[in-house]
């Protein structure tokens, strides 16, 4: 299907973006800057709903499932590989990572929140969408705050740290996890346009 072969190549572009100078710390920043388009497209579902409008609640689920799975299968285990590598080479990296991974927890807690009350909007039974609203702007912007952090300290000392064959295990997982946006960009065609489309700022 052209529509199909369009898709891939467009997603493709966005993966490939500097992959030719440092590939190991690109692949990270292209995840993030894929994560970071994502958080964009779910402030635009909150200002929707600010509007009085009706977002995509299944989209927005679609969109809070991948991150969650996200966290799960890859950035869990990176920290935790990191933590463990990067304490043995550098005094201020036991700090840092106990610091991301209070963050991390405290994210946890806000996705899984928005994850029950989007399953609640989808089974029609009524919840405060003030406060809602409230939750997702405020999970927004501490996975914003979490993705800075992460990028403007954490990337740093693994580059300086670690050798090429630890970088290449701990992004291992990375090809997983653009299968699964891929997936998630073909079933909601509108959410494709956005990310494409978006010009978030990451550094």
């Amino acid at each position: 299907m052209p529509e199909a072969a369009a898709l891939s190549a467009s997603i493709g572009h966005l993966f490939r973006k500097e992959e030719e100078v440092m590939p190991n710390v690109t692949q990270l920043r292209q995840d993030h800057a894929n994560m970071a388009r994502l958080l964009h497209v779910l402030s635009h579902r909150h200002k929707t709903l600010v509007s009085g409008e009706r977002p995509d609640f299944r989209m927005m689920r679609e969109v809070v499932d991948y991150i969650l799975d996200y966290m799960q299968g890859f950035i869990i285990p990176l920290e935790r590989q990191c933590t463990q590598m990067l304490c043995e080479r550098s005094e201020d990296a036991a700090p840092l990572c106990q610091r991301l991974i209070q963050q991390y927890r405290t994210l946890h807690e806000r996705l899984d929140k928005l994850s029950d009350n989007l399953d609640s909007i989808l089974m029609d039974q009524i919840i405060p969408m003030d406060q809602f609203n409230a939750d997702l702007r405020e999970y927004v912007e501490a996975h914003r705050d979490y993705l800075r952090a992460e990028r403007q300290e954490l990337f740093p000392l693994m580059r300086d740290n670690l050798s090429d064959e630890e970088w290449q295990q701990l992004t291992d997982a990375i090809p997983h996890a653009r299968t699964e946006l891929e997936r998630l960009q073909e079933a909601y065609p509108e959410l494709y346009a956005e990310l494409t489309e978006s010009d978030v700022v990451t550094a």
